[in-house]
Order: C-alpha cells, then structure tokens, then sequence
C-alpha cells in the first residue's frame, strides 16, 4: 500500500510541475542581456494567437523583407524574429496610408472599426481633433506599457495627457529640428573664429546677447560707400519666431495648472522674445530681391550671401554641393532660459479607441516589445551615422544634434494642438 501511495505522490509531483516545465522549455537566446520571457497568471508564456499587427505609417517598408546590411541590422532583425514566434504574432510598420490622408483614414477607422489590428501614425498639428474626439485609446490602463522607462518620450505623453490619461506614444527619442546653420568661410572674413560658436554653446554662453554680437560683426558695409551691402542673417518668419519665442520659454498657446489651453501671446516671456527678435530683423536682416521665390532665404545661405540661418535640421540634406562649410547649434538661449531649447515636431504612435480591451493590451504587448532596445545594442551611437553624412563637421552631430535628443533641452509647443495658431484671435487670458 505505501508503494502505491508513493507512486500515485510522484505521479501527482510530475503532473504539477509539468505546465511550469513547459513554459520553462523556451528558448531565451537573451537570457544573459536581461531579457525575460513574459508569461500570464498560469505560468504560460504569453501567447497572442498569431494576430497580425500594422503600424499605420507613410514610408516604410515591411522589416521582413529587408536584407540587414550592418551588425546592429542583422541582430535587431534576429531579435524581432524570436519576439515574433516566441509570443505567437506578426507585426509590420509599412506605408498604408499617406502624409496627407493619415489623418482622415485614421478617423475612419476610429470611427467604424474594423478587423485590422494598427498602431497608427499621426504627423505633429494633425491629432487634435482625433484627440477632442476621444479617438484614441487611453494607453494608461494597459498593464504592459510603462511610462516611466527611459524609451517613452516624455515630451509626446505630456501633450497627449488628459484628466490622468495617457493617449499618445513615442517610443524613441524626439528628432532635432530648428537651429541657427552659420557659413565659416563668412564668419572668418568678419574675424570671427567659427569653432567659437560651438564653444560659446559648450559653456552655456550662446545667449541672445553673444547672438547680436556676431551678427553685428556680420553685417558690414564691405566697399566703404557708407551703404551696408553685408547682412549677417536672413531666415523664414515661420522658423525665425517660433525659434526665438521657444528660446525664452514662450509659446503662442500654453497650458495652465488645469489642463486647459489658453492664449500666451501676451505673457512677459512672449512679448519679450517677439520685440526682440524684430529689432533684430530690423537691423541684421537680408531683405529679400522684389519678385524673388518665398524660399528666396534658402538660396541665400547657400550661395553665401549671409552668414547665419535659422532653419529646420532636415536642411542640411539640401546642402550637399554648398561650396562653402557650414556649421550648426541651437538657436540661442533667452534671458529666461536656464538652458538651451528646441520645440520637437515628432510624429505620434496611437492605438485606435474602438478597440476592446483585450484586443488593445495585445497590441500594445507587441508593439511595446517591437521597440524595445535590441540586446547588445541599448547604448549604441549608430543613430549617429545618417547625421555624419549630411553635416560637414563632427561638432554639429556629437555636440548639438546629441543635446536636442536629451529631454531636457525640448520646450512642449502646444501650438501644435491648436488650429492655425498663426492666425489664433483668442481674447486676453481666454481658455480652451
């Protein structure tokens, strides 16, 4: 009897732990980087019923087709493809939609809901009225994404936060935009050593006023008939201010303690950024020729007219057969800045509010895992080659690109949520 009784104890030892043996007997390639295998309230890895997942974008291509033509390619390809069998899912971020029709397709979908399971893609001033429409699920109650790791772009979940709710997602870090490019071969003509400007911006001391002191040696009157025929600068309106508004803090819309929006075109810092910067226009800016194209100021930089340029990051692409170098840093600090800043225009992740809950914590379970750090790679510089190749000098990159991606220089231009705030009209202290 005691040898049947051990027998039937061993039998139910072995039954017990064979789930568990089970769910151990995956392989975990990664096990040594900190990567664990996630698993449910039973002990069983985490399966997603091999549900195909799209993130909705304008411009890619699907990463299974690719062919991996670096180390770092190759291992994020293999990591992605462990993810995928591993948990039972497919996910593909390709081009099926437009930059013009994003908006509007996703509101469709939204709207009527459908079988496609998509993480979407929302260009920067076009998820307002998506927003105020509730059409975007409130990421906080999904258990599998934590906001607090270092991969969430701060900047996007503050803008996309509401009444406790998180509504929008960027898992990467923001990309550079408005800076000031400077033509070296005019600053030395004017006296004016070119890596000072990169080394007034390493110790904290390119502000507004080191700013007008260059360009003050910038615009001169080269032939001494008394005419100034030199101007230091000469940007678009639509780069220029907004530039300088963010430098002092400023915004045309901002955001009080109670998460309304209100008009902030008369606030101290405001007013103090846009007299400035027109007396600055007033005295160091190019007018442009009678009957030039609006992108005039463009062609000016290049062909070296003027030596300074308040201009989006993407223009260094265009600036490939310039005779002359170039360089590039933040737009100065104002006096009310404890450091330098930028407005980032980042595109946004959101997953579709028609979704039910089951359905939405699957798709942010994958996505979450699709875009994390591939093992091996997390503190890797390789982000840094596409900009080595557009910029002339190794400064612009190592220095001032790598700045503009740390949180701490991004100021939240919520102009981006209001519609055509060029031309906003609200009353004094209004809120909306």
């Amino acid at each position: 009897m005691k040898r049947y009784l051990a027998l039937f104890l061993s039998l139910v030892m072995i039954l017990c732990a064979l789930p568990l043996a089970i769910a151990e007997d995956v392989e975990n390639p990664y096990e040594d980087d900190g990567i664990v295998i996630y698993r449910d309230a039973d002990g069983n890895v985490i399966d997603l019923g091999g549900m195909e997942i799209t993130v909705c974008d304008w411009w890619s291509s699907d990463w299974h087709d690719d062919e991996p033509t670096t180390a770092a390619g190759e291992a994020t390809y293999d990591y992605r493809t462990w993810l995928e069998e591993t948990y039972n899912f497919k996910i593909v971020q390709r081009n099926a939609t437009t930059w013009n029709d994003s908006p509007s397709d996703f509101t469709n979908f939204a709207t009527t809901g459908g079988d496609e399971n998509y993480v979407w893609i929302l260009r920067a001033g076009a998820y307002l009225a998506p927003f105020k429409a509730g059409l975007f699920y409130d990421l906080s109650t999904l258990d599998c994404l934590d906001f607090s790791d270092e991969k969430w772009n701060g900047t996007v979940t503050g803008l996309l936060s509401k009444d406790g709710g998180i509504y929008g997602m960027r898992p990467e870090k923001a990309e550079p935009r408005k800076g000031v490019f400077f033509n070296k071969r005019l600053l030395n003509d004017a006296g004016v050593d070119p890596e000072e400007i990169y080394d007034l911006q390493a110790k904290g001391e390119w502000t507004w006023e080191a700013f007008e002191a260059l360009c003050e040696k910038l615009t001169r009157d080269t032939d001494n008939d008394g005419v100034i025929d030199r101007y230091a600068m000469m940007s678009f309106s639509s780069h220029l201010i907004p530039a300088a508004l963010v430098s002092n803090g400023a915004g045309f819309v901002q955001v009080d303690e109670n998460g309304k929006y209100y008009n902030a075109a008369e606030t101290d810092a405001f007013l103090e950024a846009m007299n400035w910067v027109m007396d600055m226009v007033s005295k160091y800016e190019m007018k442009a020729p009678e009957g030039a194209e609006w992108n005039y100021f463009e062609s000016a930089f290049i062909n070296g007219e003027v030596a300074l340029q308040v201009h989006e990051d993407y223009f260094a692409g265009s600036l490939a057969n310039m005779e002359d170098d170039y360089g590039f840093v933040f737009f100065p600090k104002g006096p009310r800045a404890e450091t330098y800043l930028y407005a980032p225009s980042d595109n946004i992740m959101v997953i579709p509010a028609c979704y039910d809950a089951d359905r939405a914590w699957k798709i942010a379970f994958a996505y979450n895992l699709f875009t994390n750090p591939t093992p091996g790679y997390t503190d890797s510089d390789d982000w840094k080659n596409g900009y080595y190749q557009k910029y002339r000098d190794e400064r612009a990159v190592d220095e001032t690109i790598t700045m503009m991606r740390e949180p701490e220089h991004q100021f939240v231009w919520y102009s981006d949520m209001a519609v055509s705030y060029t031309h906003l009209t609200l009353p004094t202290n209004s809120r909306v």
